[in-house]
């Protein structure tokens, strides 16, 4: 069924990686649906600012445990069982939130449904990831990962657009109702259509909380990827609705939740665009270094333009600036993480770089939201603007401690090799 899509000059990826990106694509809604509606529910429901950021931060800070064993349990069982369990669990996750609105105490749903999303999650992660590993060459590994992310990614502004929309038109129930419609689907699609691709190892032996990959590839490229999340998924998502409401900035007379619904989807959606040009590019250059560092560069300007941003048309500006920035380095940093990792440990270097992912869009609204109160917009915003810069450092400091040089070329062997 994917032979004939198009491939808009692009070597069309295996079909495997098309289901994949359905499935995780369905199952997208689910986490972005929650963004534009529980930080202004919060405040009918009774529910305080830090306990939103609780409940939005929850997920991640489940997968902080679940992470590594999901990795571990993927080297030595494969990729499809994790995978479409996975997806199961985040479906069901999805309906808690309908449960939340109707059964007291909804913070407690909610908080349920952040946890169980978190489990589910952690899985569809790290399987998405190392089966394109698996089917990748050094050729096509960034074009590979960048397109599995920005079929994950997708999934989430499709949520944010229906959670703002929806609920603005018809209400919250309807909007938690019809992504966990969505959510539940997209196990179905993956139960038909994802293989399995990974070599199996020994299922009898156990998978720990702790059970990382703690090699300086893995850690650099999670290091550089928990600055990213803190920024973007933990604080820009995190305010942009109060943002909205502060400064009384409005897109076609949708309230601030159907506004920051429509704004997150837009850098969702550039975040997408640019994953697969970063990817390719990478692809065709000696080493993805530079590219890397590129991207970085784009996210620090759009951070800077968000803090200075008083109209729609400059936020529409930050916000193709920072989803560029951030989708950009996706492909090309999770095909440097291949680059370097033995095939067998892929999937625990995956689950390690989820780990500071989590950690870092974790934080995020736990610091974020108490601090835009205290504070403002415009300090947040700048500092996070100086992360992508830090990262960059922590990146090429990284890089030249495993391969001796700062634009090591890429292999198909997952070897290091020097440009």
């Amino acid at each position: 069924m994917f032979d004939r899509l198009p491939t808009f000059g692009f070597t069309r990826p295996p079909a495997v990686l098309l289901a994949v990106i359905a499935s995780t694509f369905f199952v997208g809604f689910g986490g972005g649906v929650v963004f534009p509606i529980l930080p202004n529910l919060g405040a009918v429901l009774g529910i305080s600012a830090f306990m939103v950021g609780i409940i939005l931060s929850a997920n991640r800070f489940i997968r902080l445990v679940a992470n590594a064993p999901a990795g571990a349990l993927i080297d030595r069982i494969g990729t499809r069982r994790p995978f479409v369990l996975g997806l199961f669990i985040e479906g069901v996750a999805t309906l808690g939130y309908v449960v939340a609105l109707f059964v007291p105490p909804p913070e407690a749903w909610f908080l349920l449904a952040r946890v169980l999303w978190g489990l589910g999650s952690a899985a569809v992660f790290a399987t998405a990831y190392t089966i394109a590993a698996d089917v990748s060459t050094g050729d096509s590994r960034g074009t590979n990962m960048g397109i599995v992310r920005g079929g994950i990614t997708m999934g989430f502004p499709a949520g944010l657009v229906l959670g703002g929309v929806v609920s603005a038109l018809y209400s919250n129930a309807a909007a938690f109702v019809l992504a966990a419609a969505f959510a539940l689907f997209a196990s179905v699609v993956a139960y038909v259509l994802v293989p399995e691709t990974h070599v199996e190892g020994d299922e009898g032996s156990s998978v720990k909380p702790w059970d990382i990959d703690t090699s300086v590839p893995a850690v650099t490229v999670g290091l550089v990827n928990f600055g990213l999340m803190f920024a973007y998924i933990g604080a820009l998502f995190a305010t942009l609705v109060l943002f909205l409401g502060e400064h009384d900035l409005s897109l076609f007379g949708l309230a601030p939740q159907g506004t920051s619904g429509v704004f997150m989807a837009g850098t969702v959606v550039s975040a997408a665009a640019f994953m697969l040009v970063g990817g390719r590019v990478s692809d065709t250059r000696k080493s993805r270094t530079p590219v890397l560092l590129f991207f970085l560069v784009v996210s620090f300007v759009g951070f800077l333009l968000l803090a200075r941003a008083g109209s729609v048309i400059e936020l529409a500006f930050a916000c193709v600036f920072i989803g560029a920035g951030q989708g950009g380095t996706s492909g090309p940093l999770m095909a440097l993480l291949a680059d370097l990792t033995p095939d067998e440990r892929m999937g625990r270097a995956s689950g390690t770089n989820n780990v500071f992912g989590d950690v870092g869009g974790g934080l995020g609204p736990m610091v974020s939201l108490p601090l835009v109160e205290a504070v403002g917009f415009e300090p947040i915003y700048a500092f996070c603007a100086l992360v992508p810069l830090l990262a960059g450092g922590v990146l090429l400091v990284g890089v030249r401690r495993v391969t001796g040089t700062f634009r090591p070329g890429r292999t198909d062997t997952n070897a290091t090799v020097a440009d």
